[in-house]
């Protein structure tokens, strides 16, 4: 039954519902798998290995701190690895481009989302626009009977077009500023984190800690 009436609701929309059902199509696929990809990364977050890797930093030992953080599935704890076994660049530049590659990942096909929250409404507008057009065109080519049945299905057909794209970009909205708001905490969590990292080396600096010698040293070790 249902879906003999979204056949039918598919029907009555006119040629412009296939391109809005191509776009409704993209965009619940890719707010799917941006769904089981933050599932998959909130699983992944462990603030144990996290507060153990800050842990041994804070007593110099860095060489733990190496260890414990290698092959980790937690972001923050990928960029601290990052950070302190990169050999080129300073330890904040190396901070950096981890954290950046952490929140392209969590920011894939977010530009596509967008798009099709402003294309599906603007779709439903032209389905409108076509809609009416088509019930006045026929409007001269039928009775007066059959006109008023004519513009009652291009009405039918534009408001149809128009429900459709809206729905979509109701729907796009929601998940857009959902998954906005969970990547401003990872950047969060990760802005955090590497400040922290900074601060710890700093003031091992200044007790006789080479941080440059030390990712050579790491470096010639994993080669």
């Amino acid at each position: 039954m249902l879906a003999n009436t979204v056949a039918e609701y598919f029907t009555k929309g006119g040629p412009i519902m296939y391109p809005i059902v191509a776009v409704a199509i993209i965009i619940i696929a890719v707010t799917s798998e941006r769904g089981i990809f933050w599932f998959l990364l909130g699983r992944r977050r462990d603030a144990k290995q996290l507060e153990g890797t800050l842990g041994a930093m804070e007593k110099n030992d860095f060489k733990s701190a190496v260890a414990g953080s290698k092959s980790a599935k937690d972001p923050s704890v990928r960029m601290i690895y990052h950070g302190l076994t990169h050999v080129h660049g300073s330890l904040q530049g190396a901070l950096q481009v981890a954290a950046g590659i952490e929140i392209k990942r969590a920011g894939r096909f977010m530009a596509l989302i967008d798009t099709c929250i402003t294309l599906a409404p603007l779709l439903g507008l032209l389905g409108t626009v076509t809609g009416i057009m088509g019930s006045f065109q026929k409007m001269g080519e039928s009775s007066i009977a059959g006109a008023m049945t004519e513009i009652q299905g291009g009405i039918g057909e534009a408001l149809i077009a128009t429900a459709a794209g809206l729905g979509i970009a109701i729907f796009g909205v929601f998940f857009l500023n959902f998954y906005n708001e969970l990547m401003e905490k990872l950047k969060f969590d990760l802005e955090t984190t590497a400040t922290n990292v900074e601060v710890m080396v700093a003031r091992a600096k200044q007790e006789g800690f080479d941080p440059v010698a030390f990712r050579r040293q790491i470096a010639a070790e994993l080669l």
